[in-house]
């Protein structure tokens, strides 16, 4: 089993940690208060090729693979996990075009979406009855001529406000999840509006809103993969979503982690440091542990996507231990901290506002534990 790393991944991995560390880093606190991410931020990702990571080159991609993608992740999370799931949707959305779409299609938005012209891409399957029951989808898309017209409401879109393309789902069939279509609509669409915006406890940088469609009209050609396909096209993509996210909660927790570190060293009671305790350094040693653990479980995942294999079981066990162990170490960093850990001061109380919606979206950790147990099951 080779766990080195190759050059490619290591410069993805360097190119992400330095500009985490010089550009997002100073900012991250202001952009949790600000409740936005200055253009310039989204202009560097780009910049860098972390908005196409495993897209095809011919495409504006980077095509630095799966594990290249998952390291870039890590790094800008443990700077603002805010930016990294604004970078981790536009990624999910480049590949399911670039998958999916006809060449018209490819050739239309992921050179656009990986150079940053389209701001970020935006996945729009949620909605207020259909999370993760998404046969329980009302949105619908009915055929008018050469065109299809859409209506309904989403939920829980991210950049759902200044997303320039967005993948929707949409029923253009029987009930359950085989009438379910998927179609690429452009954020401009008349007809299409932004919703409330809603007041998180987390992520307060990534724009997080409601979305309607009313009579929004686009082409036959809207259309991405089968008729019917929807609901298969969203499966694959969770599956790899899973392992951005996954990543995201490893970055949220190394962050949280030195930051326990560096204060347990700095701190003193009672005439010395408080690393010396031994409580405090079972907290420490257990955070290690465990997202060692998670990591290789996160890294084993995107092997697998990338080499082709099947890795649904992989991805949500993946997603499952990595959301809840940084929770956990988040939690623990906080209380080396004691009272300060609790005010705005110290990063740490970002981080475990942050840390703690991994174990919800992309599928919750009792979806993950169903994906995981049907996968043993069958």
């Amino acid at each position: 089993m080779q766990l080195e790393l190759t050059e490619e991944q290591k410069l993805v991995q360097q190119a992400a940690r330095g500009f985490a560390q010089d550009r997002l880093a100073p900012i991250a606190a202001q952009i949790d208060r600000d409740e936005k991410i200055p253009a310039e931020i989204l202009d560097g990702l780009a910049e860098l090729g972390l908005f196409g990571v495993n897209v095809p080159e011919s495409l504006g991609g980077a095509e630095a693979g799966v594990v290249a993608y998952s390291l870039a992740m890590q790094e800008i999370a443990a700077a603002c996990a805010s930016t990294a799931v604004t970078m981790a949707v536009t990624n999910m959305v480049g590949e399911v075009i670039a998958h999916f779409g006809t060449p018209e299609q490819r050739q239309r938005y992921n050179p656009r979406l990986c150079g940053g012209e389209l701001r970020a891409g935006s996945f729009a399957l949620s909605e207020a009855e259909a999370g993760s029951d998404p046969g329980a989808m009302r949105t619908t898309a009915t055929r008018d001529g050469d065109d299809w017209v859409i209506d309904g409401s989403k939920q829980w879109i991210t950049s759902g406000d200044f997303a320039g393309v967005f993948v929707v789902w949409a029923r253009t069939g029987e009930e359950g999840t085989k009438g379910i279509s998927c179609f690429l609509v452009d954020g401009d669409a008349p007809g299409l509006t932004v919703g409330k915006h809603e007041e998180k406890m987390g992520l307060r940088g990534s724009s997080t809103t409601a979305l309607h469609f009313e009579g929004v009209r686009v082409p036959a050609s809207a259309l991405l993969g089968q008729l019917g396909g929807g609901f298969k096209i969203a499966m694959m993509a969770l599956d790899g979503g899973r392992i951005g996210i996954a990543s995201q909660a490893l970055g949220i927790g190394e962050a949280a982690l030195r930051e326990g570190i560096s204060y347990a060293k700095d701190r003193r009671t009672f005439g010395e440091p408080i690393a010396n305790r031994q409580a405090i350094q079972s907290m420490i040693a257990d955070s290690r542990t465990e997202l060692d653990a998670a990591r290789l479980l996160t890294m084993r995942a995107a092997c697998m996507k990338e080499s082709g294999v099947r890795f649904s079981r992989q991805a949500a066990m993946a997603k499952a231990y990595a959301s809840e162990s940084a929770w956990k170490v988040c939690d623990r960093a906080l209380q080396i901290h004691g009272g300060y850990g609790y005010t705005k001061e110290y990063a740490v109380e970002r981080y475990i506002r942050d840390v703690r919606v991994t174990r919800i979206y992309e599928g919750t950790s009792e979806i993950q534990r169903i994906v995981i147990s049907r996968d043993l099951l069958r």
